[in-house]
């Protein structure tokens, strides 16, 4: 029988849990994701959102994300914005970028923060491509469709 040490008296060590009797295999715990990794997943799931209800406004679009936006003193801490958008020129495509500390701090829950994603590229594509916001969300900013 192999024996497992007690080392400073914090009690046995090994699994947790017991394997889960119909699969002999023990239950996996899911990691919550770090701050970056669900900043980037809800950015790309609002942008598949809008590619099925407007395919059209993004294209010739690239989308971007960045930490904090570039300092500029005439901002008041309650002004500093969440994205930046730069229209489409002959030579280069149209740009959004959407910044993850800003939204992050106006955001209380995570489904928060999802809204406010896909609120605030919806918002941007409608500045940059001249197509109306109810044309590219159709749901007209309805949460039902947020988990």
């Amino acid at each position: 029988m192999l024996k497992r040490r007690d080392r400073h008296g914090r009690g046995r060590r090994g699994p947790a849990a017991w394997p889960n009797p119909h699969t002999n295999g023990v239950v996996p715990l899911r990691a919550r994701q770090s701050p970056q990794v669900f900043f980037t997943r809800c950015v790309s799931d609002a942008l598949a959102q809008i590619a099925e209800s407007c395919p059209r406004a993004l294209v010739g679009v690239d989308v971007g994300i960045e930490d904090v936006p570039t300092i500029n003193a005439a901002w008041a801490p309650s002004r500093v914005p969440l994205a930046a958008a730069v229209t489409a020129t002959p030579t280069k495509n149209g740009q959004v970028v959407v910044y993850r500390r800003p939204i992050e701090r106006r955001a209380a829950t995570r489904r928060g923060i999802r809204i406010l994603v896909y609120r605030t590229i919806v918002e941007q594509l409608a500045n940059i491509t001249a197509i109306p916001t109810d044309e590219i969300d159709p749901s007209g900013g309805r949460d039902d469709d947020w988990e």
